[in-house]
């Protein structure tokens, strides 16, 4: 019999959704694929904040943008 079901696992247990149907201490052979989570909106960006926080070699490279950012872009008129 093959049949597949949702769990929950808790440590090396996995508590099944519904009643599996097959006799208790039965040896039954089993296969874990990982069901993606519905998180919300930006969930994914907020797991990395910080990833880069005091990080000399990233911070001399964000002092560069910003220096560069502030550099004046328009050309300058005669007689300003």
């Amino acid at each position: 019999m093959i049949k597949s079901m949702h769990g929950i696992i808790h440590g090396r247990t996995i508590e099944l959704s519904e009643d599996p149907g097959v006799a208790d201490g039965q040896e039954v052979e089993v296969q874990v694929k990982v069901k993606p989570s519905v998180k919300e909106w930006g969930a994914g960006i907020l797991r990395t904040a910080g990833a880069l926080a005091n990080d000399p070699y990233w911070d001399a490279i964000m002092d560069q943008v910003h220096k560069a950012r502030k550099v004046q872009r328009r050309p300058q008129l005669d007689g300003e």
